[in-house]
Order: C-alpha cells, then sequence, then structure tokens
C-alpha cells in the first residue's frame, strides 16, 4: 500500500509539472454577436467615419440615435453636442441626448426608454471613468447592450472609445497619465481587449506595451485621430487618415517581422492602415488592403 501510495503521489507531481510546462490559451478575443462597433480614436473626424456611423444606425430617416455626453465635464454635459448638429447635417433628425451622473437614476426605466427604441448610441469624449461610474452594470448598461442585440450601432470617441472594451487605460481619476489607476472596468461591448486613443498625436505608441506585460490576455488596440474601428462579430476593419496600433503579448516577446503584410525590422507593436482587416479570435491581419488605393499591398 505504501508503494501505491508513493506511486500515485509521484503520479500527481508529474502530471502537475507537465501542465504548468504546457503552453497557455490566449483567452479570445470577442466581438459583439449582433451590431457593431465604431471605435474612434478622437480628434477631428472625417465624413466617411459618420457617414458610416448612420449608415450601420439604419441611414437617416430610420436611425434613431442617442448621444451620451457624460465623459464630459459638468458644463459641457449640460449643453447640446456639437454631434447633434453633425447628425443633422447627415439628415438624421431622430436624436435624443442622453446624461445622469447617478447610477441610480441610469436604473430608472423612465431614463432609458429612449435606449429602448435605439438604433445607435454615441459615446463623446471626456474621462471615460465617469462613464463607468454613471453606467456600469446597471440597467442603462442593459440597453446599450440590447441596442447590439437588434442590430444597431455603438459608437464613440477618445473616452467613448477606451469604455467600449473590457480593460480601461487612463481611467484613473486622478490623471489620464496613469495606464492602469483606480478604474480598469470597461462597458466590455468587446471582450478581453484595452483601447488607447490620440496614439500618434499624443505620442502615446508605447504606451500599451507595459499594460499588455502586465495582462497579457488582452489585446490592446491603440487608435489615433481621425482614425476608426469598425467592428462586427469577430472582425475589424480600419477607416479613416492615420493608423492603428496593435499590441499582444506574443509580438511584444517575439518582435515578429511583417505581421501587417508591410517591410519592417520587427517590434514590440505594429500598425494597420485604412482598408485592412483584423481577426480577434486569431489576432492576425487577414486583409493587406494597401491605405493607397493606388498602391499595391507589399
Amino acid at each position: 500500500m505504501k508503494k501505491l501510495a508513493n506511486l500515485l503521489v509521484l503520479g500527481l507531481l508529474l502530471s502537475t509539472v507537465w501542465s504548468y510546462g504546457q503552453p497557455t490559451a490566449t483567452p479570445k478575443t470577442i466581438g459583439p454577436e449582433k451590431g457593431a462597433l465604431m471605435i474612434v480614436g478622437g480628434g477631428s473626424m472625417g465624413p466617411e467615419l459618420w457617414s458610416r456611423f448612420v449608415e450601420l444606425a439604419g441611414g437617416p430617416t430610420k436611425a434613431s440615435i442617442v448621444i451620451i455626453p457624460t465623459a464630459g465635464d459638468d458644463s459641457s454635459a449640460t449643453k447640446e453636442p456639437r454631434e447633434v448638429e453633425r447628425l443633422k447635417s447627415l439628415g438624421v433628425t431622430n436624436i435624443t441626448v442622453l446624461h445622469t451622473r447617478d447610477p441610480k437614476v441610469a436604473n430608472q426605466e423612465s431614463f432609458v426608454a429612449p435606449l429602448k427604441k435605439a438604433t445607435g448610441i454615441w459615446f463623446v469624449g471626456g474621462r471615460h471613468w465617469r462613464l463607468a461610474d454613471s453606467y456600469l452594470n446597471t440597467l442603462a448598461h442593459k440597453e446599450f447592450n440590447g441596442v447590439l442585440s437588434r442590430g444597431g450601432i455603438i459608437g464613440g470617441t477618445s473616452a467613448g472609445a477606451t469604455i467600449q472594451g473590457s480593460f480601461m487605460v487612463r481611467g484613473d481619476t486622478k490623471g489620464n497619465a496613469i495606464m492602469i489607476g483606480d478604474h480598469t472596468q470597461g462597458l466590455d461591448f468587446i471582450h478581453n481587449v484595452t483601447i488607447d486613443q490620440h496614439v500618434l498625436r499624443r505620442n502615446r505608441q508605447f504606451d500599451l506595451i507595459d499594460v499588455i506585460k502586465t495582462h497579457p490576455e488582452l489585446l490592446g488596440v491603440g487608435i489615433d485621430e481621425g482614425t476608426a474601428i469598425v467592428v462586427q462579430q469577430n472582425t475589424f476593419d480600419v477607416l479613416g487618415a492615420s493608423y492603428v496600433g496593435i499590441y499582444t503579448a506574443d509580438q511584444i516577446s517575439n518582435n515578429a517581422k511583417y505581421p501587417s503584410g508591410q517591410n519592417s525590422t520587427g517590434g514590440p507593436f505594429f500598425f494597420m492602415s485604412k482598408g485592412q482587416t483584423f481577426d480577434l479570435l486569431t489576432r492576425k491581419v487577414v486583409s493587406q488592403r494597401s491605405a493607397n488605393a493606388n498602391e499595391p499591398a507589399r
């Protein structure tokens, strides 16, 4: 019996050592089952981006858009957002501005009523911890997801971009230079993702590297100004004037060459541009179209 017991213990130890030696599967990055996300890196948005948002919300005559300015400071959150005029210029007439800083209000049926009819939601920029404090795990949060489940679109810029991921960087109430702070839980419309914005404009292209080293399960997406990704199910397309940075634990550790189809010497991240498509499940670029329609992909 003693010999048998020793053999069992030895087997358990060997099994434990073997399991620790196996590679750990990267958690899947998963987009919305239905609907779409438009995630914009801040700055000025060109007509292409606004037109795509309205199109995915059902078109100018059918779109019912809810604008949420809560990320802004008190003054900007209580006056009409400039996005209202922009959407009106595109022919959208059904527009509602929805705002509260009180999660108890965000849990009220009367407050979320416009969301139940919405085909699109737009989160204005500011500080994304304000959005988390107001809406995370409330009835409003449930109805945000309801817009997606009906095939609608959720969009946002700057803070309205970062809030859409599952893990928030720059969410500290003491300042947005702190990458991992006192608010890290996003609204999680796209899972196992952290999103940064204003990346090249504000020289932030290296800031996500340490975040991914600390949280290697995450996909890091850094979006420059005037640029967006449109997420539908498990892929996203790049739109706009600049670039989108991709950060993964494998890329950081291996410094792989040519991941986006362009000549490079490798590095801890790589950039994608307009016309390229990314697969969230494999975390690979699947379309090598050039940003210049007249220039062949390389």
